[in-house]
């Protein structure tokens, strides 16, 4: 199968599976989703889901992360993975928000950056959930799914080459809900050991990039 028939194949059976689709994250605001996508580098939404209701009753807002120090956060966040470093950029993003932002989290990809703790995937999964823009987040999960079933060549060995080959493959409009579509199948279906290859709707036409592979595995 050509990689423009995979690329439509996979459209059309996510289009019709799943219409609405949006990040397991839960939160009650953009600065709340930030938080959450920022704890859940190298930890699972789960685990974040857990803590977050927790956090966020005594620290809803950009101000309130602001106005204490990492040690007040963190034993909020012990359980997720590097507890230290992200009470410090939580603390730290916040303060640039409400100092430099005034108080609301930007829209841009250059001025998310700027924020301590978020990286490229961070600020694109803002831009596309919380601001609807034509945004692809590139986690592990997508990597791996973009390589296993073929949408990307195997040149593309990093997140931004993996983003931007998505990109160009995948309609403006679709692109957001193609991150999730492509995470949830990473996550439930395509898992990093011993994938589901019996519950794959696209098991006939994969690849199976699975053995002598690290960009498979």
């Amino acid at each position: 199968m050509r990689k423009k028939d995979r690329y439509n194949y996979l459209l059309d059976y996510f289009q019709k599976e799943m219409p609405r689709v949006t990040t397991e994250l839960e939160f009650g605001s953009v600065f709340q989703l930030l938080v959450a996508v920022v704890l859940s580098a190298q930890c699972t939404d789960k685990r974040i889901n857990a803590i977050t209701p927790f956090l966020f009753k005594d620290f809803p807002d950009a101000k309130s992360f602001a106005a204490v120090e990492p040690d007040d956060v963190f034993p909020y966040i012990k359980s997720v993975s590097y507890p230290n470093s992200k009470a410090r950029h939580l603390v730290e993003m916040s303060r640039m928000i409400v100092y430099d932002f005034n108080g609301e989290v930007p829209d841009t990809m250059e001025e998310l950056m700027k924020l301590p703790g978020v990286g490229r995937k961070t600020a694109n999964v803002i831009q596309a959930v919380a601001y609807g823009r034509s945004a692809i987040a590139v986690d592990t999960h997508v990597f791996r799914v973009s390589h296993r079933l073929g949408l990307v060549s195997r040149k593309a060995d990093t997140p931004l080459k993996v983003e931007l080959e998505l990109k160009a493959n995948i309609p403006p409009e679709l692109a957001a809900d193609a991150h999730h579509w492509l995470l949830l199948h990473g996550r439930y279906i395509c898992t990093s050991r011993s994938p589901h290859c019996g519950k794959c709707p696209f098991d006939s036409f994969c690849p199976k990039i699975l053995e002598d592979s690290k960009l498979g595995k």
